[in-house]
Protein backbone atom coordinates (compact mmCIF):
# COMPACT_ATOMS: atom_id res chain seq x y z
CA UNK A 1 0.00 0.00 0.00
CA UNK A 2 1.16 3.51 -0.76
CA UNK A 3 0.36 6.08 1.90
CA UNK A 4 -0.99 9.30 0.37
CA UNK A 5 -2.77 12.43 1.57
CA UNK A 6 -2.65 15.07 4.30
CA UNK A 7 -4.76 14.93 7.46
CA UNK A 8 -4.96 17.42 10.33
CA UNK A 9 -5.13 15.80 13.76
CA UNK A 10 -4.62 16.61 17.41
CA UNK A 11 -2.76 14.46 19.91
CA UNK A 12 -4.57 13.76 23.17
CA UNK A 13 -3.08 14.41 26.62
CA UNK A 14 -1.29 11.03 26.54
CA UNK A 15 0.29 11.81 23.13
CA UNK A 16 -1.96 9.35 21.31
CA UNK A 17 -2.66 9.83 17.63
CA UNK A 18 -5.78 8.49 15.96
CA UNK A 19 -4.72 6.84 12.71
CA UNK A 20 -6.70 8.05 9.67
CA UNK A 21 -9.40 5.49 8.81
CA UNK A 22 -8.10 4.66 5.33
CA UNK A 23 -4.75 3.42 6.77
CA UNK A 24 -5.97 1.32 9.67
CA UNK A 25 -6.14 -1.91 7.71
CA UNK A 26 -2.55 -1.56 6.51
CA UNK A 27 -1.39 -0.98 10.10
CA UNK A 28 -3.63 -3.53 11.84
CA UNK A 29 -0.75 -6.00 12.35
CA UNK A 30 1.43 -3.50 14.17
CA UNK A 31 3.47 -0.40 13.52
CA UNK A 32 7.01 0.86 13.89
CA UNK A 33 7.28 4.43 15.11
CA UNK A 34 10.61 5.89 14.03
CA UNK A 35 12.53 9.12 13.84
CA UNK A 36 12.49 10.44 10.28
CA UNK A 37 15.68 9.69 8.39
CA UNK A 38 16.76 13.17 7.38
CA UNK A 39 19.88 13.42 5.26
CA UNK A 40 20.25 17.20 5.11
CA UNK A 41 21.17 19.39 8.05
CA UNK A 42 18.23 21.56 9.03
CA UNK A 43 15.65 19.34 7.31
CA UNK A 44 12.35 19.21 9.18
CA UNK A 45 12.05 16.26 11.52
CA UNK A 46 8.99 14.05 11.71
CA UNK A 47 7.83 10.83 13.31
CA UNK A 48 7.41 8.08 10.71
CA UNK A 49 4.78 5.38 11.14
CA UNK A 50 5.68 2.23 9.23
CA UNK A 51 4.19 -1.22 8.77
CA UNK A 52 6.86 -3.43 10.40
CA UNK A 53 7.72 -5.30 7.18
CA UNK A 54 8.20 -2.05 5.26
CA UNK A 55 10.51 -0.63 7.95
CA UNK A 56 12.56 -3.83 7.91
CA UNK A 57 12.86 -3.68 4.10
CA UNK A 58 13.89 -0.02 4.26
CA UNK A 59 16.57 -0.52 6.90
CA UNK A 60 17.83 -3.74 5.30
CA UNK A 61 18.17 -2.09 1.87
CA UNK A 62 19.87 0.97 3.34
CA UNK A 63 22.43 -1.12 5.23
CA UNK A 64 22.83 -3.87 2.59
CA UNK A 65 25.94 -2.60 0.79
CA UNK A 66 27.72 -1.30 3.86
CA UNK A 67 30.48 -3.10 5.72
CA UNK A 68 28.65 -3.95 8.97
CA UNK A 69 31.82 -3.34 10.99
CA UNK A 70 32.41 0.15 9.60
CA UNK A 71 31.85 3.06 11.98
CA UNK A 72 29.29 4.67 9.63
CA UNK A 73 27.28 1.46 9.29
CA UNK A 74 27.28 0.94 13.04
CA UNK A 75 26.21 4.54 13.63
CA UNK A 76 23.41 4.30 11.07
CA UNK A 77 22.25 0.97 12.48
CA UNK A 78 22.14 2.48 15.96
CA UNK A 79 20.10 5.40 14.66
CA UNK A 80 17.60 3.10 12.92
CA UNK A 81 17.08 0.79 15.85
CA UNK A 82 17.64 3.09 18.84
CA UNK A 83 15.05 5.58 17.60
CA UNK A 84 12.33 3.15 16.52
CA UNK A 85 9.62 1.56 18.62
CA UNK A 86 7.29 -1.36 17.95
CA UNK A 87 3.66 -0.65 18.79
CA UNK A 88 0.09 -1.59 17.95
CA UNK A 89 -3.11 0.32 17.37
CA UNK A 90 -5.33 0.30 20.43
CA UNK A 91 -9.07 -0.47 20.36
CA UNK A 92 -9.76 3.15 19.33
CA UNK A 93 -7.21 2.95 16.45
CA UNK A 94 -4.71 5.15 18.24
CA UNK A 95 -0.98 4.88 18.72
CA UNK A 96 1.00 6.56 21.50
CA UNK A 97 4.01 8.54 20.34
CA UNK A 98 6.93 8.01 22.75
CA UNK A 99 8.36 11.12 24.48
CA UNK A 100 11.74 10.64 22.72
CA UNK A 101 10.07 10.93 19.30
CA UNK A 102 7.81 13.80 20.44
CA UNK A 103 10.95 15.72 21.35
CA UNK A 104 12.86 14.72 18.19
CA UNK A 105 10.09 16.00 15.88
CA UNK A 106 9.12 18.98 18.06
CA UNK A 107 5.54 17.76 18.26
CA UNK A 108 2.89 19.41 20.36
CA UNK A 109 -0.87 18.88 20.32
CA UNK A 110 -1.62 20.09 16.78
CA UNK A 111 -0.15 17.77 14.13
CA UNK A 112 -0.48 16.87 10.48
CA UNK A 113 -0.33 13.26 9.28
CA UNK A 114 0.96 12.92 5.73
CA UNK A 115 1.34 10.02 3.39
CA UNK A 116 4.93 9.53 2.31
CA UNK A 117 4.71 6.49 0.08
CA UNK A 118 5.88 3.55 2.17
CA UNK A 119 5.05 5.22 5.52
CA UNK A 120 3.09 7.98 7.21
CA UNK A 121 4.77 11.02 8.71
CA UNK A 122 3.58 13.01 11.71
CA UNK A 123 4.52 16.68 11.57
CA UNK A 124 4.16 19.60 13.92
CA UNK A 125 1.35 21.53 12.15
CA UNK A 126 3.21 24.86 12.00
CA UNK A 127 6.39 23.24 10.67
CA UNK A 128 4.41 21.31 8.08
CA UNK A 129 2.79 24.49 6.77
CA UNK A 130 6.16 26.27 6.58
CA UNK A 131 7.80 23.31 4.85
CA UNK A 132 4.96 22.91 2.35
CA UNK A 133 5.13 26.57 1.40
CA UNK A 134 8.91 26.33 0.94
CA UNK A 135 8.73 23.14 -1.12
CA UNK A 136 5.92 24.47 -3.33
CA UNK A 137 8.04 27.48 -4.29
CA UNK A 138 11.00 25.21 -5.14
CA UNK A 139 9.14 22.50 -7.12
CA UNK A 140 9.93 24.07 -10.55
CA UNK A 141 13.66 24.12 -9.71
CA UNK A 142 13.59 20.62 -8.23
CA UNK A 143 11.82 19.26 -11.31
CA UNK A 144 14.21 21.09 -13.67
CA UNK A 145 17.22 19.69 -11.82
CA UNK A 146 16.09 16.15 -12.64
CA UNK A 147 16.76 16.71 -16.31
CA UNK A 148 14.74 15.97 -19.43
CA UNK A 149 14.13 12.25 -19.83
CA UNK A 150 12.07 12.51 -23.02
Amino acid sequence: MSFRGTYEHALDAKHRLTIPAKFRGALANGVVLAASHEVEAGAPRTVAIWPPEAYDRYTDSTLADMNPASPKARELKRFFFNTSFDSELDAANRVMIPPQLMSYAGLDKEVVVTGSGECLEVWDRRRFEQNLEDVMTRIPDIAASLGDTA
